[in-house]
């Protein structure tokens, strides 16, 4: 049996009966391994990397200096112990007319550092570990700070009220963190220096950490000793991070890259499910004649069936292989397009991601070509002498459910999450299913539309699509398919991004000064109004501790709540509501002071509603308001807006500084260098140069997701050649047939563009339909911008479903017009 079914899948490749089927099996699986591939890799290295992410066993982190008790338990536990302090601020560097500045982060490191991993310098091309640290008066940068301010070893950089020498090049250190984060050039300093520079003053935005090693038992203790102290008042701020918190943190980002990328992946899953769905049926259905011949033979129907299910075994298997390979090949130029968002050492690539791709052509080819074979098997000899297998029965429809259960398991299986894959199955399936229900109610109209029209050739192509209306039905629901992923490919993109821009005025602000000092203020204003338009707005910074009288601990769930409440909030004093903010819950408080107005989203996240009373921990004063209104913020206005708001006779007698935003003409390039040179404590915040980094890391994104849609526009493509060709067959043998009876060439011609034409241009505006409600289903929930209804998406649609349609009927029709009506028949 296993050498018979060879011999037949060799001569059906020759024959080219395969060549589609193989196609599409490769591509799906190929799309899939690609993504698999990456995340696989990204996952290693995260798991090989994640002792050293932290520079430590344990971390202790708080925007305030930790008390001295911290260290001294972690000394009496016999542990090792290490101090760092990172910060924004600006370096300057030059003199006179040549003087650049730039906003860096610098990290002050004390003795000790890293107590895990290597910190190493660049020496020429290579990278050399080194256990020294910066010397006092003296920093180490990153080759892009040097590349910004065109530096060299041996120059002079001015960070606060010091002049630093700059000596060595950092090439990498252990807790970099990732790569998309790290947005402004690292600056590395001795820990005495950082206070000679004065730039730790009051509200100043810092991060200090203490570093932790030793015996795992004795960190265990540490870490339990701390998790205690932590959950009271006196010790709250401080966030705890271990090898094991940080490894879940990282693999809680992969499983979110995985998703989305894996979502791309499944799109083009799901459009090479239908090519190879019909496919699979087309040859089945060329394969009658040859099944009849075996069964007629004296073939038991289960030896046929065993018979064709090999030979699809070893389609599936060849196209699997070949998907994998091509998918391992693919996930290079995805590695290559992220750039410096995926790290240059990353671990060989594992065997899981190429028995999940083996394993999906299976699933793909025989989950779908097991309904024909069933239909076949259970088809009277009579009848396939006849060409026709008959209807679909009960068994052939089981088939199809366990087809389509087959590949929703591994939809779960690709993407992880049960939600997420029911929902990509729900919604393929539900969005199928409504476009056969439609194009099932566009028949119905045609036929009522026949009698009214004169022209032949369009009564013909009706009359020809009412012969069929299962076929008709299905083949616009397959062009529908595969023509809303092209739309969505090349038109929702460009419309989501042309509505971000709408949202980003060109006039907003484009730098932030933050610390201001009250007795800045005054000359800070007038140089920021030398330039333009200021905003300068008063703001203390507070711990929230109490909700209603009780922990503030208490009230939020979920990590992200107790990782806001560990840490400060800006608490704003203004008596006008902001340009970029709206209520959406209760009244402006005005001219109220004792209540407070909450951004919406943190409120959300902290359970917060409206009469709360919350009390905030200010620089060891307790501040006590009521929450009168929540609002919504636009911050893509990048106005100088804050989480909290309050009256100015709220905030009396506590400590107070200042924030800016502004708008600098791009004529005026020198105020960011000036300012900090005059203003050292100041942070000055260039967005303008944060946007074009972030715009790059964007753009590196983006290649990578148009490099896999390059799997969905090729799988959108099969289904459509898929569902032209469905016909085919049928088609070359009726329109043989009207030769030999007398119709010419032109009039079939002409009916066929016209039956074309129509089929084409209703999955069109079909595909314009559901691609429309992809994208606002996209701009209100995704991406949270304003729809609006494209009359071209509409056209578009319209128009391609049309073309393709039309193109794809005179490919597969225009040699049987050429032919001999009789030569036609026999070949049919």
């Amino acid at each position: 049996m296993f050498r018979l079914s060879l011999r037949m899948t060799l001569r059906d490749w020759r024959a080219g009966e395969l060549r589609f089927l193989l196609a599409a099996l490769t591509l799906s699986v190929a799309a899939l391994s690609a993504v698999n591939f990456f995340v696989d890799r990204m996952g290693a290295a995260f798991n090989r990397d994640a002792h050293q992410t932290l520079a430590a066993d344990l971390r202790l982190e708080s925007e305030q200096p930790l008390a001295p008790e911290w260290r001294a338990e972690a000394l009496r536990r016999g542990l090792r112990a290490a101090d760092t302090v990172t910060m924004l601020s600006m370096a300057v560097a030059g003199e006179g007319e040549q003087t650049n500045s730039l906003l860096v982060a610098l990290k002050a490191v004390g003795e000790g550092y890293p107590l895990r991993g290597k910190l190493t310098l660049a020496r020429g091309d290579a990278a050399v570990a080194t256990a020294a640290l910066p010397t006092p008066g003296t920093v180490w940068v990153d080759q892009a700070l040097m590349l910004n301010l065109n530096l060299r070893v041996g120059a002079r950089l001015r960070i606060g009220d010091s002049e630093l020498l700059v000596a060595e090049r950092i090439a990498s250190e252990p807790d970099a963190g990732a790569a998309f984060m790290n947005l402004a050039p690292r600056v590395m300093m001795a820990r005495a220096d950082l206070d000679a520079a004065h730039l730790l003053q009051q509200h100043a935005l810092a991060t200090h950490r203490l570093l932790l090693a030793g015996e795992p038992a004795a960190v265990a203790g540490y870490a339990q000793w701390a998790k205690a102290r932590s959950a009271t008042a006196q010790g709250g701020g401080v966030q705890i991070e271990s090898f094991e918190s940080r490894r879940s943190e990282a693999n809680t980002m992969l499983e979110q890259a995985q998703q989305f990328l894996s979502l791309v992946g499944l799109l083009s899953a799901l459009l090479a499910a239908v090519a190879v769905a019909m496919a699979a049926r087309r040859f089945m259905l060329r394969h009658v004649d040859a099944c009849a011949m075996l069964r007629c033979l004296g073939m038991a129907q289960g030896q046929v069936l065993r018979l064709y299910l090999l030979e699809f075994l070893l389609v599936a298997l060849a196209g699997s292989v070949a998907g994998v390979l091509c998918g391992f090949a693919a996930h290079f130029v995805l590695i290559e397009w992220l750039g410096k968002l995926a790290a240059a050492d990353l671990p060989a690539a594992g065997w899981r991601p190429a028995l999940q791709g083996l394993a999906t052509g299976l699933v793909l080819l025989v989950g779908f070509a097991l309904p024909p074979l069933l239909q076949l098997r259970n088809t009277s000899h009579v009848r396939l002498l006849r060409g026709d297998a008959g209807a679909p029965k009960a068994l052939s429809l089981a088939g199809y459910a366990l087809g389509l259960g087959m590949f929703t398991a591994l939809l779960l299986w690709q993407t992880g999450d049960v939600v997420l894959g029911l929902a990509g199955a729900a919604a393929f399936l539900l969005g199928g299913l409504l476009f056969g229900l439609l194009a099932w109610l566009a028949l119905r109209l045609l036929r009522r539309a026949r009698p009214l029209l004169r022209q032949p050739a369009w009564r013909f192509a009706i009359t020809d699509m009412l012969r069929r209306p299962a076929a008709t039905v299905a083949q616009i629901v397959a062009l529908a398919l595969g023509l809303t992923a092209l739309l969505l490919l090349t038109v929702v993109r460009a419309d989501l991004l042309a509505s971000w821009r709408l949202a980003t005025p060109a006039s907003a602000a484009n730098h932030f000064v933050v610390n201001i000092q009250p007795e800045q203020r005054d000359a800070v204003e007038a140089r920021m109004r030398a330039v333009g338009q200021a905003e300068l707005r008063a703001s203390t910074r507070g711990r929230l501790t109490l909700i209603n009288g009780r922990a503030a601990v208490d009230a939020g769930t979920g990590a992200e709540a107790k990782e806001s409440l560990e840490r400060e909030f800006d608490i704003g004093q203004t008596s006008l509501l902001d340009a970029a903010s709206s209520i959406t819950a209760g009244a402006w408080y005005g001219q109220r002071h004792g209540e407070v107005s909450v951004e919406e989203k943190t409120a959300q996240r902290l359970k917060l509603k409206l009469g709360d009373q919350l009390t905030f921990d200010v620089a060891g004063q307790d501040l006590t308001l009521r929450v009168s209104s929540l609002r919504k913020v636009d911050w893509r206005q990048r106005r100088a807006s804050m989480i909290f708001d309050t009256h100015a006779n709220s905030l009396a007698g506590l400590p107070l500084s200042y924030a800016a935003a502004l708008h600098v003409p791009p004529q005026d390039k020198r105020f960011a260098h000036q300012l900090a040179r005059d203003f050292p404590n100041l942070s000055v915040f260039d967005v303008a140069a944060f946007i074009e980094q972030m715009q790059r890391t964007l753009d590196q994104v983006s290649h990578a997701v148009e490099f896999l849609f390059l799997f969905t526009l090729a799988s959108g493509l099969m289904v459509l050649y898929a569902a032209l060709a469905g016909a085919q067959d049928q088609r070359s043998r009726q329109a043989a047939l009207l030769r030999a009876l007398g119709a010419t060439r032109r009039q079939l011609a002409r009916a066929q563009w016209v039956e074309h034409g129509l089929t084409g241009a209703l999955a069109g505006l079909l595909a314009a339909a559901g691609a429309s409600a992809a994208s606002w289903a996209l701009a209100r929930y995704a991406f949270h911008l304003e729809w609006t209804w494209s009359a071209p998406l509409w056209l578009g649609g319209l128009l391609a479903g049309a073309v393709c349609a039309m193109a794809g009927g005179w490919f597969g029709l225009r040699h049987v017009l050429k032919l001999p009506p009789l030569h036609s028949l026999r070949q049919a």
